[in-house]
């Protein structure tokens, strides 16, 4: 050992066991090369909720996973398998959809999310996760290895916490850097603009100026006509100016400066940064009949929820909570069915070349249980 090894020894990182490797996950790097090269603002979660478009782009993106039901199939025949409680209910005391709801947002703002692992199964019977609920992603921070390039732990409220077994963290890779960091900039133009309307609906009238014609006029005189001009505003009576006293506006008003225009601009902005189609915000007119809003509702799963859904798909589809025969999908058979005429030429179509029978419809249609 040389005395540069002696005064600076090398410290070994430690290495995570084989059984956490469903648990810690590479270290996503994508949120720092888009700061580098400057395309990326970051903002908050109050201050993107504030704005009436991110708010509905949420609700419409998390809420909508959130609703769907998850189903277990079998890897080989494709065999629908009865789902473990802890598929669709997660956590015991709340419904699944609050769950998942949130955990679909945490994937979609952040770009990851976090669980907590309430319960486990025994060792005879899989040890897997039997229970577990969501976690703010605030409340945990990483522990990674010397070159920060790998997961080994984790800290919940800056408490280390044991990386297999109850009390344990599930992470929820997603598939970008997250909304907040890639829309960060136009969150904000949004926030601006929100508040530039806030402003002058409380204000309607623009900023204005009395000026002296003549001498200059004695503070008291200033102040009683100040304040004799604002009592007049607020009652929206008539004022009256003497000839040495000239009103004059300055500023603009709210038409100049097109607060509506940018709105409905940043509005659209905000769909394509969300990757929602911009008629589910209203940010462009658009002719809906109910036979192409389903094709809409497609659009919407394929450009929008699919790749939340598959991060958690293939989550739950992981050996912690499904062996490795088996796989977890969400069914959409209920939100992309089409309207009744559709749904009854696919039915006549189906039963006459024998793939489905009156029953099968029957039980489809929900007409017989």
């Amino acid at each position: 050992m040389g005395i540069r090894d002696f005064l600076f020894p090398q410290i070994e990182a430690a290495k995570p066991s084989m059984d956490v490797a469903a648990a810690n996950s590479p270290v996503n790097i994508a949120d720092q090369v888009y700061f580098l090269l400057g395309g990326s603002t970051s903002t908050t979660r109050t201050a993107a909720m504030s704005v009436p478009s991110v708010a509905r782009a949420r609700n419409i993106i998390c809420g909508t996973i959130g609703s769907l039901p998850l189903e277990t199939y079998d890897k080989l025949t494709g065999q629908h398998i009865e789902s473990l409680r802890v598929i669709n209910q997660p956590d015991p005391r709340v419904p699944g959809f609050t769950v998942y709801n949130w955990v679909a947002e945490d994937i979609w703002l952040y770009g990851f999310a976090y669980g907590l692992v309430l319960d486990m199964y025994a060792a005879t019977d899989g040890g897997r996760v039997r229970a577990w609920t969501r976690v703010e992603p605030d409340r945990v921070t990483v522990d990674t290895n010397a070159d920060n390039t790998q997961i080994i732990g984790y800290k919940l409220d800056g408490k280390a916490v044991p990386q297999t077994g109850i009390g344990s963290i599930i992470r929820f890779d997603g598939y970008d850097e997250g909304f907040l960091k890639r829309a960060g900039k136009t969150v904000t133009a949004a926030v601006y603009l929100e508040d530039a309307a806030k402003k002058y609906a409380a204000d309607p009238v623009p900023s204005m100026v009395l000026k002296s014609n003549g001498t200059n006029l004695p503070s008291e005189r200033i102040s009683k006509l100040l304040e004799s001009w604002k009592a007049s505003r607020q009652s929206k009576s008539t004022a009256f100016l003497n000839a040495d006293i000239d009103f004059q506006q300055v500023g603009f008003d709210p038409k100049s400066l097109q607060l509506t225009e940018g709105r409905q601009y940043v509005a659209l902005e905000i769909a394509r940064a969300a990757g929602i189609p911009a008629y589910f915000l209203s940010a462009e007119t658009t002719s809906m009949t109910y036979s192409n809003a389903t094709s809409e509702r497609r659009s919407l799963v394929d450009f929008s929820l699919r790749p939340i859904m598959s991060c958690i798909e293939e989550r739950l589809s992981m050996p912690d909570f499904t062996p490795s025969t088996q796989k977890v999908r969400f069914d959409l058979d209920d939100f992309l069915r089409g309207n009744p005429l559709e749904r009854a030429q696919v039915y006549q179509i189906l039963n006459s070349i024998g793939a489905m029978s009156v029953e099968q419809i029957q039980r489809a249609e929900d007409l017989i249980r």
